[in-house]
């Protein structure tokens, strides 16, 4: 047991210690709950996409989808091209209002939601269009080819704005992250406009924002003239290191370091998955715009992947963890618990087994709950990787029971369904023989108790 508490200690201070600060950084918590509210817009415009791809799965439907919904399929998918096509739009407003109001509420400062959100999207805007260095001057590019259109510096593809898709996700984030910080010096120097407490409050909000407008709008300008006179942009110069962080998700290692990390951050209380998931979230829907477009790839990381095939059940991967402790179980206290886990972890929802079982802090059940999702995400990586099963291309929600957020989220791919079938099967079978010991040990101690 000594040794035990020694592995708690060290992931306490190596891995809770270090990341639960950073979860209380402002930035991140804005980014999280950017996240989240881009998620109902995802899902919608995830469906639509779904909708469309029903016939390349079901190829007997195709001639019934050609005389019938494809004669309409550029007005229906316009709900996929305004979510999934202008992704980074999303992100940008979102994060400029969740940290502009979190920075006021934590600093209580005078900072408005609203022009933060405002402010940061005109910073991306600025920050969109490509320049360049010609004849001693700095101008838009113009180019026409075959493969590229670019007009007056905004490059154009099948969506609209190339870079209002996922591929502009990291700058938008930086951009809003520089524009509220902007925004926040001005209001501690007191470089804004006060209007008398009779003008309406939409009027003052409006002029109270003009100074900051001025510095974001000065800073982004001189940032573009320093990039564009290296022969660069910010777009490019913020996808070298966000690309190595991408990277690490596109590798089999890095995925299983990031489920370790995750659970260790659970084993010691503190939910890994709000966190890491979170942050990865404009990776995993980047990934999953890619393998919509079906030609750069495929991601196994992308969409849901993480509940569609690792934590089903919970995290842990616990859900045939849940059915044994519900019907096979001889200690009271786990059939108690598994029969109460039993419906919410077929949605996903495990929290009542984590905290009630509990896993947390408890040696006998450590390292399965560290190894089983280390285990099925490999497995379920590398069967994507390989092309057995398809990657996903659509975003369902998290609680989908096992199975069907698969199917869906892959375009129908009955495979993906199997596949997650089987990884909570090995997931289970990884938990048996500690769930047993753990078993044994509570039916001692309850007839103790009864002696």
């Amino acid at each position: 047991m000594e040794n035990e508490s020694k592995f708690f200690k060290l992931l306490e201070k190596y891995i809770m210690g270090p990341l639960g600060k950073m979860a209380q950084f402002q930035v991140v918590r804005a980014i999280m709950g950017a996240g989240i509210a881009a998620i109902p817009f995802t899902i919608v415009g995830s469906m639509f996409l779904v909708f469309n791809v029903i016939p390349q799965t079901f190829t007997f439907l195709e001639p019934f989808f050609e005389s019938t919904f494809f004669k309409f399929s550029d007005l229906y998918m316009l709900a996929n091209t305004a979510t999934m096509g202008v992704l980074a739009l999303y992100f940008n407003l979102a994060l400029g209002y969740e940290y502009a109001q979190i920075i006021a509420d934590d600093e209580d400062l005078d900072l408005n939601g609203l022009s933060g959100s405002l402010l940061s999207l005109f910073a991306f805007l600025m920050a969109i269009p490509q320049l360049v260095f010609e004849d001693g001057a700095i101008q838009l590019v113009n180019t026409m080819t075959e493969d590229t259109t670019i007009v007056n510096g905004w490059q154009m593809s099948g969506s609209g704005v190339e870079r209002f898709g996922t591929v502009g996700i990291f700058t938008g984030i930086i951009m809003a992250i520089v524009a509220v910080n902007l925004y926040k010096l001005c209001v501690k120097k007191n470089w804004i406009v006060r209007l008398p407490e009779e003008v309406p409050e939409g009027v003052a909000r409006a002029f109270t924002a003009l100074i900051p407008s001025f510095v974001v709008a000065f800073t982004i300008l001189i940032i573009n003239a320093i990039f564009v006179l290296l022969g660069t942009d910010i777009f490019q110069v913020v996808e070298v290191p966000f690309g190595f962080v991408t990277n690490l998700t596109n590798n089999v290692f890095g995925v299983m370091v990031i489920y370790f990390i995750i659970h260790a951050l659970w084993l010691v209380g503190i939910h890994g998955a709000n966190i890491i998931m979170s942050l990865l979230q404009p990776i995993t829907l980047a990934n999953m715009a890619i393998n919509a477009a079906g030609n750069q790839g495929i991601f196994p990381l992308a969409g849901e992947f993480n509940n569609a095939y690792v934590t089903v059940g919970g995290s842990g991967a616990t859900l045939l963890l849940t059915f044994y402790l519900a019907y096979m179980a001889k200690s009271k206290q786990l059939s108690a618990i598994g029969k109460a886990s039993l419906i919410p972890s077929i949605f996903n929802i495990n929290e009542p087994l984590i905290f009630g079982l509990p896993i947390i802090y408890n040696p006998y059940l450590a390292i399965p709950f560290l190894l089983a999702p280390m285990v099925v995400s490999a497995i379920a990586f590398l069967t994507i990787q390989f092309g057995l099963v398809s990657p996903m291309i659509a975003l369902l929600p998290w609680p989908s029971p096992v199975g069907i957020g698969a199917f869906i989220g892959t375009g129908g791919d009955w495979r993906a369904a199997v596949l997650s079938i089987i990884v909570v099967v090995i997931a289970g079978l990884i938990y048996l023989p500690f769930i047993r010991v753990y078993d044994q040990k509570l039916v001692a101690e309850e007839q103790e108790n009864v002696e």
